[in-house]
């Protein structure tokens, strides 16, 4: 007899079983999470860092979950998730003293709904800004919002949030290509971050700060297949078309909203409770065996927001699958997406020398900087990260991200906490002890870049840091192999319907009745507030007969 009897279990308690855990509640079933780790959350979470005062999240920053279906379909702002929306948006400066700085073209008017509308005024503050470097990147930037504004926007959402297609019938992306009103180019599709980068515009300094966005939005390089998914993406963030955003008291508080609702509605959740693996009845999912030797009965079903390597050789490793399968979930690829990532507590903030330039840099939640070396920027920089763990002097494309300017919850009084970003190699191209190295050696580095920009960013306006390495990474969260944040490179051949191996891209587990996985090793990707765990839900509903929450809503995803 089992210890525990429920309709629905899910194996982790990671961000997405937070997520996916409402639905099934909300849909009837008595559902339980169970997490190893002493809290819930996986890479939602937030520390007391880098100094006692400070909040630092030591894995997901940037975060749109006020855009999720779920936002609204759990009222997650009476539970406590709010966001705050900055003025500013993105941003890159220069060694040269010149700027870009973005203004939100669809700022949030609703925060209790998430609700955007289009800003006439912002977007001709941005074309200004786009056109001091290039008249035609600008009426390129004019093109584009026009089209996101009446095609692509939308289809961005429906492919996000909807399983993929199969093969053969196209996606609401892939929908664009036919579609003459589109204007979206199919060989984008196609072609490099480099090539695409090129292909839109003139200017160094917006080629350069898109193939920096796209290692922020997706974790991939400027050589890889960007698919039509990043090229949207990506233009998205760095063109300042969509909102910025902030969470109030840092990214956990996404979990502990998630957590009220599911337990609002009845739902359980065990922490420091070890999944061992799932209990079959012949080919069907019947329940899972923590470790200690629990039993937990499912009923209905079981979902794994572990990875598919976890799910496959650990939860399954009794199941007999084929040798492809095996052999692919082997191989799938980890090789994007490694950072040094952290906070740095400051007593004041950057005093940027491009101010002149444009007085609003500094107020961006997103502030890239870096030298207008388009070639060093497409080529040279993967190849320095890989071969030194780092950019060579000078050459840092480093992002700074100032939440203390509007969440006070982040720093004390009169203090400031600024995240930063820099892209490195995967986790096996360098020993623990050459890692550990780069882990003392990355703050003084990028200080020294930072001056480049921002004389006062000495050691003497460091009250303490704390940077995460691709070592920290995989002693944190094991499914984020190599120590990257996407679980799994999103290059265009581990996207969509192959993500991440064509067998396993349904959210079924293949073989196993009643099993499904809704990790971001899945589509829509890596991220906080992307669309894995919902599109799985959507499945299973499918499948189970369940009702269809988007439908009485009537949304198309």
């Amino acid at each position: 007899m089992a210890d525990k009897s429920y309709d629905a279990v899910i194996i982790g308690g990671g961000h997405h079983a937070t997520i996916i855990a409402n639905y099934l509640q909300n849909a009837g079933l008595q559902t339980a999470c169970f997490e190893r780790l002493h809290e819930m959350g996986g890479g939602a979470c937030g520390d007391e860092l880098p100094a006692p005062g400070f909040l630092q999240n030591p894995c997901a920053h940037f975060t749109r979950m006020f855009g999720h279906p779920a936002y609204g379909d759990f009222n997650l702002r009476d539970f406590g998730l709010h966001y705050v929306f900055p003025e500013g948006n993105e941003a890159m400066v220069f060694p040269d003293e010149t700027c870009f700085v973005g203004y939100t073209a669809f700022p949030v008017v609703d925060p209790a709904t998430g609700q955007e509308d289009f800003s006439n005024q912002n977007f001709q503050k941005t074309y200004n800004e786009i056109a001091r470097f290039s008249k035609r990147d600008a009426d390129t930037y004019e093109w584009i919002t026009e089209k996101y504004r009446k095609v692509w926007r939308h289809a961005f959402r429906r492919y996000r949030y909807n399983p993929p297609t199969p093969w053969g019938t196209p996606n609401p992306l892939e929908e664009l290509f036919t579609d003459p009103d589109s204007g979206f180019d199919p060989v984008w599709h196609y072609m490099s971050g480099v090539q695409v980068a090129r292909d839109l515009f003139e200017s160094v300094e917006m080629r350069v700060l898109f193939m920096r966005a796209i290692e922020t939005s997706s974790g991939s390089f400027p050589v890889d297949p960007m698919g039509a998914y990043l090229v949207i993406h990506t233009l998205g963030l760095m063109l300042s078309l969509e909102s910025a955003s902030i969470v109030s008291g840092g990214t956990h508080a996404i979990t502990h909203a998630l957590q009220r609702s599911f337990s609002s509605m009845g739902g359980e959740f065990f922490v420091e409770s070890e999944v061992d693996k799932v209990i079959l009845d012949g080919d069907r999912a019947v329940g899972v065996r923590l470790v200690g030797g629990a039993e937990i009965e499912a009923k209905k079903l079981v979902v794994s927001d572990l990875g598919v390597p976890q799910t496959i050789m650990r939860m399954l490793r009794d199941t007999e699958f084929s040798d492809k399968i095996l052999h692919r979930v082997k191989t799938i690829d980890y090789d994007r997406s490694q950072i040094f990532w952290g906070n740095v507590a400051l007593h004041e903030l950057p005093d940027y020398t491009a101010k002149s330039f444009n007085p609003d840099l500094g107020d961006q939640p997103r502030l890239y900087m870096g030298p207008k070396d388009e070639d060093y920027m497409s080529y040279n920089y993967m190849s320095d990260i890989f071969l030194n763990g780092m950019p060579r002097p000078g050459h840092m494309y480093l992002l700074a991200a100032p939440d203390s300017i509007w969440d006070h919850n982040r720093a004390p009084e009169g203090k400031h906490t600024i995240l930063i970003e820099e892209f490195t190699a995967p986790y096996r191209f360098f020993t623990e002890k050459e890692w550990l190295k780069m882990k003392r050696e990355i703050v003084d580095r990028a200080l020294a870049d930072w001056r480049i920009y921002a004389p006062n960013m000495t050691w003497d306006n460091v009250i303490s840091h704390n940077i995460q390495t691709p070592l920290d990474v995989i002693y944190r969260h094991p499914d984020m192999k190599e120590g990257g944040w996407v679980e799994g490179a999103m290059m265009l051949a581990q996207q969509d319907r192959f993500r991440p191996i064509p067998e396993i891209a349904n959210y079924r587990i293949p073989g196993v009745d009643n099993m499904y996985i809704c990790s971001s090793n899945l589509h829509s990707c890596g991220g906080i507030g992307r669309g894995s765990s919902y599109n799985c839900f959507k499945i299973i509903a499918e499948d189970l007969g369940l009702p269809k929450i988007w439908e009485d809503k009537g949304r198309e995803y």
